[in-house]
C-alpha cells in the first residue's frame, strides 16, 4: 500500500488523473481495476476515479511494492539552480526569458537541456516538485519556436496550468507582444494583417489559405518601433495563436522577418548570415499583459512583464543599420 498527502500543486485534480499520472507506467486497465476493486481510498473512503481531490487529502494506494516500482517511472530531474532569466515569480506561476536556440520541450532525439527540464530542475531544488512522487508536472502554457527567444509562462500547479491554457486560449485578458526586424522600409506606422494560415501536416509549413478551404482565422496587428535604411523593427501583437503566424503574415506582405530561411529573402538572409552571423528569424516574445484575472492566477491581475532584446540581436542592428543608429 502506497500512501501520498495531496499538495497544493495537485489540488483540484481527479482522483483517475492523479493515479495514471503517479503510476504512469500502468496500463490504464489496471488502473480502471483497482478503482473498482475499491483499491483506492481517500481518507479513508472507497472513491471512485472521478472524485476530485484537494490539498491535504490523505490517497491510498493499495499495491505491491513490486507493482509500485514495475509501474513507476521517476521524471528525469536535478536539483540545479535556474540558468536562465526569471522575470516573475509567486506560489502558482513562473514567467521565465527564453533565450535563442533553446527547445521548450524536449524532441525526438531525447535533448536533455531543454526550458522545460531547466524548470524542473529548479523547482525539484526549492521543493516545490518532486519527480518520484507527484503527479503533475509543471508545464508551459505556450511555447515558442527553438530560434525565438523572449517571455515563456509556465504554470506551477494544475489549477495555476489549466487557467494559464484556458487564457491563452481565449485571449481576451492576456496580450502576446513580439519585436521583429524585417525586411524593406514599412510606410504605414501601425496596421494589421488578417489572413486565414493552413499548417501543411505533411511538409509542416504554413500558408496563407482561405477559411473555406481549410484556413483558420489569424490576426497580427503592428506598429513602427524605428526604421533603418532597408530595415524596419517592429512591435507585432498576436491576437490570435496560429503556428508561425507572425512569420507566415510578415512574409505575406512583402517584409519577411530578417535571418528567417523558411519564409524569408533568401538573399537576405545570406548577407545577415554573412555580415552579423545571425542564423534564425530575427523574433523576440518581448512582452505580455495580463488583463482581469482571477484564481490561481489573481496575483497576476493588471500586470505587464517586459524583457529586453537579447545583446545578440542589438548587435545584428548595430552591424545593418550603423547609420540609422548614431
Amino acid at each position: 500500500m502506497k500512501e501520498i498527502v495531496i499538495t497544493k500543486a495537485n489540488d483540484g485534480q481527479k482522483a483517475e488523473k492523479f493515479v495514471r499520472k503517479y503510476l504512469s507506467m500502468a496500463p490504464l486497465g489496471f488502473i480502471y481495476k483497482a478503482f473498482r476493486k475499491k483499491d483506492i481510498k481517500v481518507n479513508g473512503h472507497w472513491v471512485t476515479k472521478e472524485a476530485v481531490l484537494h490539498e491535504g487529502d490523505t490517497l491510498r494506494i493499495y499495491v505491491t511494492d513490486q507493482q509500485l516500482e514495475d509501474f513507476q517511472k521517476p521524471r528525469p530531474a536535478e536539483k540545479k539552480p535556474f540558468p536562465y532569466p526569471i522575470v516573475y515569480e509567486d506560489e502558482s506561476v513562473l514567467i521565465v526569458d527564453k533565450p535563442k536556440g533553446l527547445l521548450v520541450y524536449g524532441d525526438k532525439t531525447g535533448v536533455r537541456e531543454t526550458l522545460g527540464n531547466a524548470v524542473l530542475d529548479y523547482l525539484y531544488l526549492k521543493g516545490e516538485y518532486e519527480p518520484a512522487t507527484s503527479s503533475f508536472v509543471p508545464s508551459p502554457a505556450h511555447r515558442l519556436d527553438r530560434n525565438t527567444s523572449g517571455l515563456v509562462v509556465y504554470g506551477k500547479t494544475d489549477a495555476a496550468l489549466k487557467a494559464l491554457t484556458e487564457l491563452f486560449k481565449d485571449r481576451s485578458e492576456i496580450s502576446k507582444y513580439y519585436l521583429a526586424l524585417v525586411v524593406g522600409e514599412m510606410e504605414r506606422d501601425r496596421g494589421e494583417i488578417n489572413k486565414p494560415l493552413r499548417k501543411d501536416a505533411f511538409s509542416g509549413r504554413v500558408s496563407v489559405c482561405p477559411i473555406e478551404k481549410g484556413g483558420k482565422t489569424a490576426l497580427t496587428k503592428y506598429k513602427v518601433v524605428e526604421r533603418f535604411p532597408g530595415y524596419t523593427l517592429l512591435e507585432l501583437e498576436l491576437v490570435t495563436g496560429r503556428t508561425h503566424q507572425i512569420r507566415v503574415h510578415l512574409a505575406s506582405i512583402g517584409h519577411p522577418i530578417v535571418g528567417d530561411e523558411k519564409y524569408g529573402d533568401f538573399a537576405d538572409c545570406r548577407k545577415v548570415k554573412s555580415l552579423c552571423g545571425l542564423d534564425n528569424q530575427f523574433l523576440h516574445a518581448c512582452k505580455m499583459e495580463f488583463g482581469n484575472v482571477g484564481g490561481a492566477l489573481k496575483n497576476l491581475k493588471g500586470k505587464g512583464f517586459e524583457t529586453p532584446l537579447p545583446e545578440n540581436l542589438r548587435q545584428v542592428i548595430d552591424l545593418l543599420c550603423p547609420p540609422a543608429r548614431k
